[in-house]
């Protein structure tokens, strides 16, 4: 089949099967539907889209049918995503598992490892957080202490990890410990995945300033974990862990994020036009460069996608792709606060989507943090991308 022709019928296929309710912006956290082994449908729509899609194989298009996935080529894939952007059609499955622990199995994992979890991935089964940051082991990743003792058959796991995103919704962890306490720090650690009903598993949400709870700290008290949850090799983790994290900065760039309302549109919606023209002349210039600068990182993203389908490895280029798309992120909520006016900052209400706007502006200001900070992320580039002296 040409890929002009698997457009024309993916595009049909679509129009046809994706419900008008699920060609909507997504507003909220239920907008997205998360699987997991006590699945939650927002809406009959939410479930038909989901079913659907993954009857098709098109939760996770790219991955090879073996896995549960669609089998597509690069190509197919990508005008898949153009087709859904067109439509502005929900991802029928948000998951962790699918944006990073998805492709660190691909990469590392065993075949039986493959065929034990990437079908439950692509199926919604199971509902996945990442163990990796530490009260004191945040930046500095390679000095985390979560201590996996080997006990013959077993790991036996004692710590704590820290804003572990759902936590206290997920089934399954992937969780990086340390196996080896001497030699280098990077060198004994290993990347274990552990399942959250285990004895000795605890969690407990951290209040945030909207309100809500999305992260939590998660407890390790003599947590028994077989061998052969391991991935790749012991105290070989660093690799899979550094593999893992440029698909968590490019997820927080926001490539491949769910459809929103344009930021200009969302002006004009709040303050209206003037001779076709957004009516208030000081955040015009600001919104319209604003959008160019979006535009303009979209074409690099694209740009450095490509290259990575071609085999280069994205690397350092994954800490600009997560700082830029922070900074933009942040910019943007800040730019739709100032378009909106008092009303912007009303908290609670249904007529104000019951705070989204200002309770999403104060979850931006994290996108700066997770995922390693800022100051992180331009080390990397300083050193990686631009060559400059350490």
């Amino acid at each position: 089949m040409s890929i002009t022709q698997f457009r024309t019928e993916t595009r049909a296929w679509l129009e046809a099967n994706c419900p008008k309710s699920m060609q909507k912006p997504v507003k909220k956290f239920t907008d997205l539907y998360w699987g997991g082994s006590k699945p939650y449908f927002d809406s009959e729509d939410q479930k038909i889209w989901f079913e659907r899609m993954y009857e098709r194989g098109w939760t996770v298009p790219h991955w090879p049918k073996v896995y549960g996935g669609g089998g597509l080529n690069k190509e197919e894939a990508k005008v898949l995503k153009q087709e859904m952007k067109a439509l502005n059609c929900r991802p029928p499955l948000y998951s962790f598992g699918i944006s990073m622990l998805g492709p660190a199995l691909l990469h590392f994992g065993s075949e039986d490892q493959k065929l034990q979890y990437l079908p439950d991935i692509t199926a919604g089964k199971i509902w996945w957080c990442q163990g990796y940051s530490e009260p004191g082991a945040g930046s500095d990743l390679a000095g985390l202490q979560t201590r996996a003792e080997d006990k013959g058959d077993h790991y036996l796991i004692n710590g704590q990890k820290v804003w572990t995103s759902y936590a206290d919704k997920a089934d399954w962890i992937f969780c990086l410990v340390r196996t080896n306490t001497e030699g280098r720090k990077h060198a004994g650690i290993s990347f274990l995945l552990i399942d959250m009903h285990t004895p000795g598993v605890s969690t407990r949400p951290i209040k945030l300033i909207s309100g809500a709870s999305p992260f939590c700290e998660t407890f390790f008290d003599n947590v028994k974990v077989p061998k052969t949850n391991i991935v790749g090799e012991e105290n070989g983790g660093w690799a899979i862990a550094k593999y893992l994290l440029t698909h968590e900065r490019e997820m927080i760039a926001g490539i491949g994020e769910p459809a929103e309302v344009p930021l200009h549109q969302n002006a004009i919606d709040t303050i209206g036009l003037s001779n076709g023209m957004l009516a208030d002349t000081i955040l015009r210039p600001e919104i319209a460069r604003w959008s160019m600068n979006n535009e303009i990182f979209k074409m690099t993203i694209a740009r450095m996608l490509d290259e990575a389908k071609q085999g280069q490895s994205l690397g350092a280029k994954s800490s600009f792709l997560k700082y830029y798309g922070t900074e933009l992120n942040k910019e943007k909520l800040e730019l739709k606060l100032a378009a909106t006016g008092q009303t912007g900052l009303v908290w609670e209400g249904e007529a104000y989507d019951d705070g989204h706007l200002p309770k999403y502006f104060c979850r931006t200001k994290g996108n700066s943090i997770e995922g390693g900070t800022s100051e992180i992320q331009l080390n990397i580039v300083s050193k990686h991308i631009l060559r400059l002296p350490s």
